[in-house]
C-alpha cells in the first residue's frame, strides 16, 4: 500500500492526502484549484520552493504565481538562466553581464570583444531563448560540497561565483541546471522553461533589455517601453565609479574591505555624495532655464529624501540662498475630504489627497514676494493649521519642498516652469553579486526601512515586510512614473551601506515566526546579508544618509 503524508492547501483551506515524496507540480492535481495564472512555485511552511520539490512530511502549502512577487522573482531567475544559456550555445561565451534592473526587465550586455556580433545579434538570441523555452527543459538543483561547487565554478569560467563561493561559511552550494547549463542563482527556478511564455529582447544602448511580463497584465509584456535614458546615465556613472574602485561585485567589495579596511571605503563614498550635492546646487544656482525659487525633491521610501534635502539646503546656503524648507505632507486634504481606494479606504498615497489649489496659490505668492501664512498638518486632527506668522520669500529665497509627488507635472500645474528645479532621489545600488545575479534597489531599500522602522517607529521587521508590497505598488503608481521628469537623478545609495545596516537587521530578521508569509522574505533576506563583511558604523559621520536608518545623524527629522 503506498504510503501517504497530509498536506494543508492554503489555496483551498483544505487537507489533502498525497503520495509520500510527492512533487509540489504533482501535488496540484490532487487539489480542486483553478489556477488564472501558472502556478510558478510554492511557500512550503512559508519558505519558497521550486514545483520541483518533494513533500515528505505533513505541510502547509501554499502556490503562487507570477502576480505573487515572489512569483515574479523565480520568473525573472529563470529567464536569465535562458538567456545565459542561449548565449552561450550561440557564442560559446560565458560574459552575459547583466547590470541593471530597469523598469519591466535588466539591461544586460555581452562582455567579450573577441566576438563580431552581427547587427541582428539581439534577434537571434530572442530566437534561440524561444527554441529552448519550446523544449520545456527541466530546471533542477544539484547540492554539492563547497570545494567542489567552486573547483566546477572556476572550470566553467563563472569566477565571480567561485570567489563569492569561497568566502561564505557554508559547507554546500546549490548548483543549478538546466539541460546540460550550469550556473547560479540566489532564488528557487521554475519547473521547466516551458512556463516562460511571455517575455522580450530588444536592443537598448550597447546592449539589450531583457524584458518581463507586464505587471498588470502578465499575458504580455508592456506595449512600449518607457524611456529611461536619464536613469540609465545615472546607472552607467555610478557603474564606472565602482570599476575605478575595482569593486563591481559582492566578493570584491568583501576582498577590498579586507585588504584596504572600512574606514577608506566609507570616506570615499561619503565623499561621492558630498561632491553630487555640490554639483546639484551648483547647476540649481546656474541653471539655463530660469531664475530657480523652487526645488522639488521626491523619491520612493527610505531613499534618504529627508537627509537629501538637508544636505542640499546646506550646499544651496553656500552659494549664498535663503532656503525654506517645506513638506508636501502639509498640504494634504483635510481628512474628511481626502480620497478613498477602491476598498473604501483613505489613500493617502494619491496626489489627488494633496489640496492642489492651496498648494499653487501659496507657491506663486511666495515666487511674487507676498506674505503667506504657510499650513502644517496635523495628523492626529486631520486638518491642517496655519501658522501666525507669515513666511516671505526674498530675492536670494530657495524652496525646497519634499515629498512623493514631486516629479508630477499635475503637482505645478500653474506654477511656472522655467521657476521649478526637480530632484529625484533614490537609492540605485551599483553592486551585484555577480554577472548574474543583482542586488535588487527594493531589497536595498527594504533593509533601510527595517532598520529606520525598529529606531524610530518601534516597528518589528514582520511590520514593516508585511507593509513592503503596498508601499512598492504605492511607488509604481505614483513616484516611478515619473522619475525621468526629473532635472537631477540623485543615487543616495552607499557602497558600504548594506555590512553597516546588517547586524541591526539581521537580528530583526531572525525574530519574524515561521508562522507568518513574511518567513520566506527574512530567510531570503538572512542568507542575502550573509554573503556581507560586517562593518562598523563609528567611522560613518553624522551627516551621511545611513544616520537617518541607522541613528546619530546631525540633522533633525
Amino acid at each position: 500500500m503506498e504510503q501517504m503524508v497530509e498536506i494543508i492547501c492554503q489555496n483551498t483551506s483544505s487537507k489533502v492526502l498525497v503520495p509520500l515524496g510527492s512533487k509540489l507540480i504533482e501535488i496540484r492535481k490532487y487539489i480542486n484549484i483553478e489556477e488564472k495564472e501558472c502556478f510558478v512555485g510554492a511557500f512550503v511552511n512559508n519558505v519558497l520552493e521550486s514545483l520541483n520539490h518533494r513533500i515528505y512530511t505533513p505541510q502547509t502549502i501554499k502556490f503562487i504565481d507570477i502576480t505573487h512577487p515572489c512569483g515574479r522573482r523565480v520568473y525573472a531567475m529563470s529567464l536569465i538562466f535562458v538567456l545565459y544559456k542561449a548565449v552561450k550555445e550561440i557564442y560559446k561565451t560565458d560574459k552575459l553581464h547583466l547590470h541593471y534592473s530597469m523598469t519591466n526587465g535588466y539591461y544586460a550586455h555581452i562582455d567579450d570583444n573577441s566576438l563580431n556580433l552581427k547587427e541582428n545579434y539581439v534577434e537571434t538570441i530572442k530566437e534561440k531563448m524561444q527554441e529552448i523555452i519550446d523544449k520545456a527543459e527541466e530546471f533542477h538543483i544539484k547540492s554539492l560540497p563547497i570545494d567542489e561547487a567552486v573547483e566546477l565554478f572556476n572550470k566553467l569560467n563563472l569566477n565571480v561565483k567561485a570567489n563569492l563561493a569561497k568566502m561564505t561559511n557554508r559547507l554546500y552550494a546549490s548548483v543549478a541546471y538546466c539541460g546540460e547549463t550550469i550556473n547560479y542563482f540566489y532564488s528557487p527556478l521554475l519547473y521547466d522553461t516551458s512556463y516562460l511564455k511571455v517575455f522580450d529582447l530588444i536592443p537598448f544602448d550597447k546592449g539589450f533589455l531583457l524584458i518581463m511580463p507586464d505587471k498588470k497584465d502578465v499575458r504580455r509584456t508592456p506595449k512600449t517601453n518607457p524611456n529611461q535614458k536619464k536613469l540609465f546615465n545615472v546607472f552607467e556613472e555610478y557603474q564606472n565609479w565602482v570599476e575605478i574602485l575595482h569593486t563591481p561585485h559582492l566578493c570584491e567589495l568583501n576582498e577590498a574591505l579586507k585588504q584596504k579596511g572600512e574606514e577608506s571605503l566609507i570616506q570615499i563614498s561619503e565623499a561621492l555624495h558630498e561632491k553630487k550635492y555640490a554639483t546639484i546646487a551648483d547647476n540649481i544656482n546656474q541653471n539655463k532655464k530660469g531664475n530657480i525659487k523652487i526645488v522639488l525633491l521626491a523619491g520612493p521610501s527610505s531613499s534618504g529624501k529627508t537627509t537629501s534635502c538637508r544636505r542640499l539646503s546646506t550646499q544651496l546656503s553656500v552659494l549664498g540662498k535663503d532656503v525654506i524648507e517645506l513638506s508636501l505632507d502639509d498640504y494634504f486634504l483635510d481628512r474628511e475630504h481626502s480620497p478613498k481606494d477602491e476598498n473604501g479606504s483613505y489613500d493617502f498615497e494619491s496626489i489627488n489627497a494633496i489640496d492642489l489649489d492651496l498648494f499653487n496659490s501659496q507657491m506663486n505668492d511666495l515666487l511674487n514676494g507676498k506674505d503667506v501664512f504657510l499650513p502644517h498638518y496635523n495628523f492626529i486632527k486631520g486638518v491642517k493649521e496655519f501658522s501666525s506668522k507669515p513666511t516671505i520669500a526674498k530675492d536670494n529665497s530657495i524652496l525646497i519642498i519634499e515629498g512623493i509627488h514631486g516629479l508630477n507635472p499635475k503637482l505645478t500645474n500653474s506654477i511656472p516652469k522655467e521657476r521649478v528645479y526637480k530632484v529625484f532621489v533614490s537609492a540605485l545600488i551599483q553592486l551585484s553579486i555577480d554577472n548574474h545575479n543583482l542586488i535588487s534597489s527594493s531589497d536595498n531599500r527594504l533593509i533601510r526601512r527595517i532598520v529606520r522602522d525598529y529606531n524610530y517607529r518601534g516597528y518589528s521587521a514582520q511590520d514593516t515586510l508585511s507593509r513592503w508590497n503596498s508601499v512598492r505598488e504605492g511607488e509604481e503608481k505614483n513616484i516611478f512614473p515619473f522619475q525621468e521628469e526629473a532635472d537631477e537623478i540623485f543615487n543616495s545609495s552607499l557602497l558600504y551601506e548594506i555590512g553597516a545596516l546588517k547586524p541591526l537587521a539581521s537580528s530583526l530578521l531572525r525574530e519574524v515566526g515561521q508562522n507568518t508569509e513574511s518567513y520566506s522574505e527574512a530567510k531570503r533576506l538572512l542568507a542575502f546579508l550573509d554573503n556581507f563583511t560586517t562593518i562598523d558604523p563609528k567611522f560613518i559621520p553624522p551627516t551621511s544618509i545611513l544616520r537617518e536608518f541607522l541613528g546619530g545623524s546631525s540633522f533633525q527629522y
